[in-house]
C-alpha cells in the first residue's frame, strides 16, 4: 500500500496539472458514472492529502475521496502536442478519469472513489491521526494515544488512527534509526522517544515527496537535503516508472537474515501488527 508520502505527492502532482481549470471527469469503467456525470465539467479547485487519503475539491464544494488501497494508481500524464485528450486510448480498468487540453489522470483498482461531502471529508481526517506532512499535524495527539496504550510501538505506528501516512517500510526504518524496541508497549516509551520518532517522520517523509522513493539511510537522507536546500528536486513524477535517484536500500526492511549496518547481528523477522516487522535484535533495545 502507498505510504503517505506518495499520495501527497500525487495530490501536488494534481494540482499542477488542474487546479483552477475546468476538468472533464468520466467513468470508463462505469462504476462511478453516475457521480462522474454530475462532477464532469466543474472546476478543479485543488486536491490535498491527508495521511493515506486523497481528497479533491471541485467547485459547488464537491469532494471526490480516493484511497488507493493495496493495487490502485492515479497516473498523471501529460498530452502530446496535437492529441487531443479524449483520444488517450483508455487501459485496463478506469475506474475515473480526469482531462484538461494538456493532462489525462487515470485511477485504477481504488479501495475508495466516492463523491462526498464537505461533512464526510472532515469526517475521514477527524478520525486520522496526525500526518507529519500536513502543517496542522499536532504530534501531542498521537503521543496522548501512544502513552495509553498496551499496543507496542510497531503496532501503534501502523494504526492510522494514532499516526497518519507512516506505512510498514518508515516504521520498520525509524525504529531502527534510533535503536527503539519495536515490542515495546506504547504506555512505556518515554517521552523523549517519541519526540525524536516524531522529529524524524517530519524530516523524512518529505523527501519521500520531492524524490518519489523513501530515503531512510543517513548518508542518502543528508546528498537528499543537500540537494533540496540547493534547488536541485529531480523532474516532478508523472506516474509512469521513472527508476529511483538513489539506490532502493534499507536498513533493516526486508533484509532478513543479513547483518545488521550498524552492530553487525543479524535482521529479524516476525509479522506484528498485520504486517512482517524487521528489526535488529541486538541494537534495538532502547526503551
Amino acid at each position: 500500500m502507498p505510504e503517505g508520502h506518495t499520495i501527497h505527492a500525487l495530490a501536488r502532482r494534481l494540482n499542477r496539472a488542474y487546479a483552477d481549470l475546468p476538468v472533464r471527469i468520466t467513468s470508463p469503467q462505469g462504476r462511478f458514472a453516475e457521480s462522474a456525470a454530475l462532477l464532469d465539467g466543474t472546476r478543479f479547485v485543488r486536491a490535498q492529502a491527508a495521511g493515506k487519503n486523497l481528497f479533491v475539491e471541485l467547485e459547488q464544494d464537491r469532494w471526490l475521496h480516493v484511497h488507493l488501497g493495496l493495487i490502485g494508481n492515479f497516473a498523471v500524464t501529460p498530452v502530446g502536442d496535437g492529441i487531443r485528450p479524449d483520444d488517450v486510448p483508455v487501459q485496463g480498468e478506469v475506474r475515473l478519469r480526469v482531462s484538461s487540453a494538456e493532462h489525462v489522470a487515470d485511477l485504477r483498482g481504488p479501495m475508495v472513489c466516492a463523491l462526498v461531502t464537505p461533512d464526510e471529508v472532515a469526517s475521514v481526517i477527524g478520525r486520522l491521526g496526525p500526518d507529519p506532512l500536513r502543517p496542522d499535524a499536532d504530534p501531542e495527539q498521537a503521543w496522548d494515544r501512544i502513552s495509553r496504550s498496551r499496543k507496542t510501538i510497531a503496532e501503534l505506528l501502523l494504526d492510522q488512527a494514532v499516526v497518519a501516512g507512516v506505512g510498514n517500510v518508515y516504521r520498520c526504518e525509524v525504529l531502527w534509526r534510533h535503536r527503539l524496541d519495536p515490542r515495546r508497549p506504547g504506555r512505556e516509551l518515554r517521552r523523549a522517544s517519541w519526540d525524536l520518532i516524531w522529529a524524524d517522520l517530519v524530516r523524512l517523509l518529505p523527501l519521500g515527496v520531492a524524490f518519489g522513493q523513501i530515503l531512510t539511510l543517513e548518508d542518502q537522507v543528508v546528498d537528499a537535503e543537500a540537494r533540496v536546500a540547493a534547488g536541485e528536486v529531480p523532474p516532478e513524477l508523472t506516474g509512469r516508472a521513472l527508476g529511483t535517484t538513489y539506490p532502493r536500500e534499507f536498513a533493516t526492511y526486508k533484509r532478513t537474515g543479513e547483518p545488521c549496518l550498524r552492530c553487525a547481528s543479524r535482521i529479524r523477522s516476525e509479522k506484528l501488527g498485520g504486517r512482517e516487522l524487521y528489526w535488529c535484535g541486538r541494537c534495538q533495545r532502547r526503551r
